[in-house]
Parts: C-alpha cells; sequence; structure tokens
C-alpha cells in the first residue's frame, strides 16, 4: 500500500514514545484483533476521536450494532498524539475570509458548531466519567511581534460580534501579568470555550464509554482490502479475518489509506507535527518567565507553535514537523523546534527534554472539515480533515454522523460548509512539494512580521 510519506509513519505495531502513552491511565476495554468472519450493521475504518464517538452515540443513542477497526492500537494515530488542545477551530481559513468566501450567516453557523463541539466534549467526559485531566478556561493567542498584535483588536470585534465567541484583548504587561513572559510576547487575545485535557486518556475513555454501551473494538486490524459484493454487504478484510457490514463510516484523517477507496484519493494533505514534553519545571523556573497560566496557548505566526503547562508542571511545545517523513527529519526537526523553544524562553535553556514525537494534521483541498455520505454508495459515510483541532472537531464529526446513520436524516446542525467531500488536489502526487512551498511562504511571511 503506497503511502504519501517514509513507511517511518506507518509503524501500527509501534506507539509512539509520548508523554501521553507513559501517563495514558487506567482506562480498560476488550479490543483484540479481528479473527475469523464477523458480521456487524455499522463498520467504522479508524479508532481515533471520529470513528469512537461515532461508534459510541451509534451504540448507546440508536442501539446499533457497531464495530471498530484500527490499524493500531486504540490512540495510535493523531487522536493519542496531539498537543491536547479542545479549542476553536476545525478550519485553515481566518474569519474574517471565512466570511468573504461564504457569507457571514454560514461562517457563524460554523463557528456555532465548534462551540457545540467543545461542549459536546466536556458533555461526554461528564456523562462517561472520562479521567481525561481537563484544566483550563481558556486559549490565549500570543502576539509574537507588535506588528502581529497590530491586528488583534479587530479579530476579537469580529469572533465577539459576529462569530459569538467570548474573546479579550490584552496589551503586553497585561499578558505578562495574567499569563507570561517572553521574547515573543507583545500582547495576546483570549477566546472561549476552549480548555485542556490528556488526549490519550480521552481517547481510550471514549473507548471504554464505546464498548460499555455495546460497540466491538478491534485494534491491530489493519483494513488491507475494502470491496464490495453482490449482495450489497461491504466485505473489509484485515490480516486475521473479514467483517461483512451493510454500512460502513471512513474516518481515518490523517493516516487515511486512500487506496482503500479511490473515491477519496487526493482530498487529504496530511501535515507532519513535532512535539516535545520537559521535565518539571520548578516554581523558580516558571517565575523566570512569569508563567500563571493553565491555558492552553498558541502564536499568531502562519507556521504557529503550540504550548501548555501540563498538570505536573511540565512544559509542552508543539510545532510543524519534517516534510518527509523519515526518522532522521524527524529528529532534525526535533532539535530544530526545542531550539525556538529555547529562544522563546531563553531562562529554560538548560531545562531536559524527557519526551519527543511527531504525528499527522489532516488539512483538505477546501480548508474546511469533510463531513458527509458518498452519492456513489449511499451506504458510505465519511468524515476527515479537522486542520490540527481534532480533538473538538473529529468527537463533533463522529456524533454527527452517529446521527446521520441512527435517523437515516443528514442532521440539521451540520454547517454547510462541511457537508460532502472536500474537492482533490489538482495532481495529487505533488501534495507533499506544495506543502513544502507552502511552508517556505509562510516562514517567509513570518520573518517578515
Amino acid at each position: 500500500m503506497k503511502r504519501l510519506f517514509d513507511e517511518h509513519l506507518y509503524k501500527f505495531d509501534t506507539p509512539q514514545p509520548s508523554y501521553w502513552e507513559a501517563t495514558r491511565g487506567a482506562a480498560e476495554f476488550d479490543a483484540g484483533p479481528l479473527q475469523g468472519h464477523e458480521s456487524c450493521d455499522v463498520a467504522v475504518i479508524g479508532g481515533g476521536y471520529t470513528g469512537l464517538s461515532a461508534a459510541l452515540h451509534l451504540a448507546r443513542d440508536y442501539n446499533v450494532d457497531v464495530r471498530v477497526l484500527e490499524a493500531g492500537h486504540i490512540g495510535w494515530g493523531a487522536s493519542g498524539r496531539n498537543g491536547g488542545f479542545c479549542s476553536m477551530g476545525g478550519t485553515a481559513v481566518h474569519a474574517a475570509d471565512l466570511i468573504k468566501l461564504c457569507g457571514e450567516e454560514k461562517a457563524r453557523e460554523f463557528y456555532q458548531s465548534q462551540i457545540e463541539a467543545v461542549e459536546l466534549v466536556r458533555a461526554i467526559g461528564i456523562d462517561e466519567d472520562i479521567d481525561y485531566q481537563a484544566c483550563g478556561e481558556a486559549e490565549v493567542i500570543v502576539a509574537h511581534s507588535e506588528k502581529a498584535f497590530s491586528g488583534f483588536e479587530k479579530d476579537c470585534a469580529l469572533l465577539t460580534g459576529v462569530m459569538g465567541l467570548k474573546t479579550e484583548l490584552f496589551s503586553r504587561a497585561e499578558a505578562r501579568e495574567r499569563f507570561y513572559d517572553s521574547t515573543e510576547q507583545f500582547g495576546a487575545m483570549q477566546e472561549s470555550p476552549t480548555f485542556g485535557l490528556h488526549p490519550l486518556r480521552y481517547c481510550r475513555g471514549l473507548a471504554a464509554a464505546a464498548e460499555r454501551r455495546g460497540a466491538r473494538l478491534h485494534e491491530r486490524s489493519e483494513v488491507l482490502q475494502w470491496n464490495k459484493s453482490d449482495d450489497g454487504l461491504h466485505r473489509l478484510r484485515t490480516a486475521g479475518g473479514e467483517l461483512r457490514a451493510k454500512r460502513v463510516i471512513f474516518a481515518t484523517n490523517g493516516f487515511m489509506p486512500e487506496s482503500l477507496n479511490p473515491v477519496f484519493y487526493g482530498r487529504t494533505l496530511p501535515v507532519i507535527s513535532s512535539i516535545v514534553v520537559t521535565r518539571p519545571l520548578t516554581d523558580d523556573e516558571l517565575a523566570a518567565h512569569g508563567w500563571v497560566t493553565r491555558n492552553p496557548v498558541i502564536n499568531a505566526r502562519k507556521i504557529l507553535n503550540y504550548f501548555r503547562l501540563l498538570p505536573d508542571n511540565r512544559f509542552l511545545f508543539g510545532a510543524r514537523g519534517s516534510t518527509a517523513g523519515t526518522a532522521a527529519g524527524e529528529q532534525e526537526t526535533h532539535e530544530a523546534n526545542i531550539a525556538t523553544m529555547r529562544r522563546i524562553w531563553p531562562e529554560w535553556s538548560g531545562v531536559d527534554i524527557d519526551y519527543r514525537w511527531h504525528g499527522l494534521i489532516c488539512m483538505t483541498g477546501s480548508l474546511y472539515p469533510s463531513i458527509g455520505r458518498l452519492e456513489e454508495d449511499r451506504s458510505v459515510f465519511f468524515g476527515f480533515g479537522y486542520h490540527g483541532n481534532g480533538v473538538t472537531t473529529a468527537s463533533w464529526s463522529g456524533k454527527q454522523l452517529a446521527d446521520w446513520l441512527g435517523t437515516d436524516k443528514m442532521p440539521a446542525s451540520l454547517p454547510a460548509i462541511v457537508q460532502g467531500l472536500s474537492k482533490r488536489y489538482p495532481l495529487p502526487r505533488l501534495r507533499p512539494l506544495y506543502f513544502k512551498l507552502a511552508l517556505a511562504l509562510s516562514n517567509w511571511v513570518d520573518r517578515r512580521s
């Protein structure tokens, strides 16, 4: 099966050496590999947030016979590797540009769905008793330069007055008192709702809840072949067996195996991310940069950094990764990102890095999430393309798909701009080149700012 990046990125039998894996909690579920010939009503390809949320809501709310097939272990992919931001987002289009592209009403509709998505994750945690270590109460967007801060006032007015968010603006001095200080802190904007969580604990909690509600889970069950037989049943073949299903949800996001169904070929652009986590910081070290917030933080760069203080006072720092996915490229990117972190917070230059890992976010040709039902085959549903905001948007997407299958009617809450397949990238084999060019252009813009 030909992949877009180096095979180093697709070792389904190897857990990432991440902080999340080391502290994944005690959620229990039975998810042995698929063995022999089995059948169900709905088969879900992908055991991340989209697939598990769909399985949970199908089993719990509609009593549907559903099974989940995951190539690695539950949480192997982006759902167990991300920064743990339960935040607004889901699109790579700025709010003002979104209004220009689709109009104020549709843009607001999308942002309201994102608020709904944050609250859905909060509700799932409460309803299913998931210990995902929630912390913080908003997302902080920090200006990395005076020029970057100059547009924040307009952004705040737009997000509050049009999109319906709660936002606050802070000068550099106010941000120093409220959040932290660094060489790249020139004021900040805060928006809510948002909070931080432990992404793998949340993912595994979803899995345990889905199983408890009646779903069946199968780890280490990569789908190698997907056919539809004359009797109308989908046949999903794995190394250990075959699953027959009346309907399928394709929920693989950035790790999408495009060769399984040619309809999905070329519609996503996976982007590699890199995350490092320090040892626990001391009180004196935190005080050296005035760090007093538990809110998740991003900066305003085109190629943004995202960071947060974890419950045990470790510092998480994320950035874009390599462009090829090789082992050498991964390590080179980690070192470059560690150097960036130490430049921004020089008082932490001597702090050891305890964990480093990489993964994929998923962009689409339309720059919006893609959620829907295939016109070519009405028994196939899909959800992907969360642009680095999968905790919320994927969880919400899974529920939308469950409601759609459970009622046989597209949910009224599904915004118009996310409906249907995203457009295919031109000359899809050149997607890695497109990303390299976009990265170079964005870095040039960041240097100018």
